[in-house]
């Protein structure tokens, strides 16, 4: 099978992280931070060097920073549901947005009633319109700003500094989706004005299943919107602000934590820039292959674009088209709206029933891209 649905989960992962899960699940599979015993320690010095391996990737400042969930959604709900609300709140959103930052904006501006605005992006460059932000920011003051990295969809690489640069000026909290970013493009936090980064272990971090999380790097205070057991103050129904402590409930998913922490030292040796331009020569060719075949393309114009490419062939819907690849070619691709509620309206796919999908792995070949080609070419 020729995989290209990197941009859902990566596949396949790096022979450590598979001979870790390994080892991990029959030797230290236990609770982190609820026994003294020998091996409940070692889980938890994992946990600690993943935080610091995290929080070094992307300049997040201390370990302590870094909080672990089962995903990226989770971490979203859980940062969302932890800032103060009320119906004067002005948010800004990217027409990128993922679901997972969508959908929980979505519950709790219905409970509140706030104003949610998106960022201008020109719909043919896909280009930050930055004098018509600066003029929105002037009339309704940003109070939070949400902003998808990378697009899931289209691969348009998002300004998150010019963004954060032109609301510096506001008491303004700035909340980036790094799902697809964290571990494929170079992040500082402290640079790039991030109080919350959002990750998710299984893309482009190359770990397993089970692990996702955020890192502050901000003074600004988050309340728990999760409760239950984490190992300390038991006696106290509730949980602490402080971050990790009062953000991971339930048994720490060590197995998953452990697969990080290969896969970040795999990145680190590994190195994003081999990665990055790796896959940027694969996506050259299956830009060029499908030009050459007048296939409609959503690519941005001029801005930065990376490896997840959205397409659409007349005469069929992008599930037949997934249908065709899939049980003629062997090819996985993914068809639909890809969980991206907004994106399809800036990009006038709503009535296509979305688009095609093809997202490119660290361990794709040329020699697959070619073969893609080859069916696009078929159909």
């Amino acid at each position: 099978m020729i995989y290209f649905d990197n941009a859902a989960t990566t596949f396949p992962k790096p022979e450590i992280v598979y001979d870790t899960v390994n080892h991990i699940q029959r030797t230290t599979a236990v609770n982190i931070g609820r026994g003294s015993y020998r091996i409940a320690s070692e889980a938890m010095k994992i946990t600690d060097e993943t935080r610091h391996l995290m929080a070094e990737l992307v300049g997040g400042g201390q370990a302590e920073n870094v909080v672990f969930t089962p995903s990226a959604t989770i971490a979203a709900n859980e940062v969302i549901y932890g800032l103060e609300w009320n119906e004067y709140k002005n948010v800004y959103v990217t027409p990128f947005e993922h679901n997972a930052i969508a959908r929980p904006l979505g519950m709790v501006q219905g409970k509140y009633g706030f104003e949610i605005i998106q960022i201008p992006f020109d719909k043919d460059t896909h280009e930050l319109d930055l004098h018509k932000l600066k003029i929105l920011f002037a009339k309704k003051v940003p109070d939070y700003i949400f902003i998808s990295q990378i697009s899931n969809v289209t691969g348009t690489i998002v300004p998150v500094q010019k963004i954060t640069e032109a609301a510096q000026a506001y008491d303004v909290v700035t909340i980036v989706d790094g799902s697809q970013s964290v571990g494929l493009i170079d992040i500082n936090m402290g640079r790039q004005g991030i109080d919350y980064l959002i990750f998710a272990g299984h893309k482009n971090l190359y770990a397993s299943w089970g692990i996702g999380g955020f890192v502050k790097n901000s003074n600004h205070i988050l309340m728990p919107a999760l409760a239950g057991g984490n190992g300390s103050d038991s006696l106290n129904l509730t949980l602490p602000s402080e971050i990790p402590t009062g953000f991971e409930i339930g048994s720490p998913n060590i197995i998953a934590i452990a697969s990080l922490n290969a896969s970040l030292k795999w990145l680190k040796t590994t190195t994003i820039e081999a990665i990055a331009k790796h896959k940027a020569t694969l996506m050259a060719t299956l830009i060029d292959g499908l030009q050459s075949l007048n296939v409609k393309m959503y690519l941005p114009e001029k801005t930065l674009h990376t490896s997840v490419l959205s397409f659409n062939l007349d005469e069929y819907e992008p599930s037949e088209i997934g249908t065709i690849l899939s049980e003629d070619f062997d090819i996985a691709v993914r068809t639909g709206y890809h969980c991206a509620p907004w994106i399809h309206d800036f990009l006038n796919t709503v009535d296509c029933k979305g688009t095609v999908r093809a997202s490119i792995s660290y361990f794709n070949t040329q020699d697959e891209v070619e073969k893609f080609i080859d069916a696009i070419s078929e159909i």
